[in-house]
């Protein structure tokens, strides 16, 4: 019913029945977008999304049965963009599939080809082989941490980030009991790229969640929060 729907809007829409089936799928085709059952079979959809994380930064929406709060976020830290808990109808899904394409449409992630290819983002623009950072054409100077966080948030823009995704980006093996020293990093980060670290343009904060890039709607001075 949902690849008949979302076929009916113009969409080109593969499906497959099970998580390993999904995967065969992802390799072959390259999709634009997942939308991922988290009780598929062989390999749920948490599985999947770990896997095609590894991979890519494609948008991925979890569907779920499950409405608490944990089982929400354990999406989200997974790696997911965004999750519709079920009953749910197909414009409510299709209103999110759009959100979610328009958001990739913004970030003009890659100016080229290969993995080391300069990412960019509303002014932003960050060199993963001299590793150099430009904002609005001004070079900024970054630590090597601060780098690197920066690039991993900016390979996934309006990705919400959880401290512990954060800490992964600069730690082989992250601990849990250093996730709010995140919060000092991006602190520091912020002075460096941001105009008013106060108030930023960049580097948002998902209150209960973590960090996100994405630009900021507010006017100056509306006082954006700050961890």
């Amino acid at each position: 019913m949902m690849l008949d729907y979302f076929a009916s809007l113009g969409y080109r829409v593969v499906s497959a029945f099970d998580g390993v089936e999904a995967m065969k799928l992802f390799h072959r085709e390259g999709p634009d977008i997942a939308i991922l059952d988290v009780m598929m079979p062989r390999m749920d959809g948490i599985d999947v999304t770990r896997r095609i994380r590894e991979l890519s930064s494609i948008p991925i929406i979890i569907l779920t049965a499950r409405v608490e709060e944990q089982d929400k976020l354990i999406g989200l830290d997974t790696g997911a963009d965004d999750y519709v808990t079920k009953p749910f109808s197909f414009k409510e899904l299709a209103a999110r599939v759009r959100a979610q394409l328009r958001r990739v449409g913004m970030a003009e992630v890659r100016a080229g080809n290969g993995k080391n290819a300069p990412l960019m983002y509303h002014g932003l623009q960050v060199d993963p082989e001299s590793r150099r950072v430009d904002v609005d054409g001004k070079r900024v100077d970054l630590t090597s941490l601060q780098f690197d966080l920066l690039k991993g948030m900016l390979e996934s823009p309006g990705r919400v980030f959880t401290r512990m995704d954060l800490l992964r980006i600069i730690q082989d093996d992250p601990w849990e009991g250093y996730e709010r020293t995140i919060d000092v990093h991006i602190k520091n980060l912020r002075k460096v790229l941001e105009p008013d670290s106060r108030h930023p343009r960049y580097i948002q904060t998902v209150w209960g969640v973590g960090y996100k890039l994405e630009i900021s709607n507010e006017l100056p001075g509306a006082g954006i929060n700050e961890a």
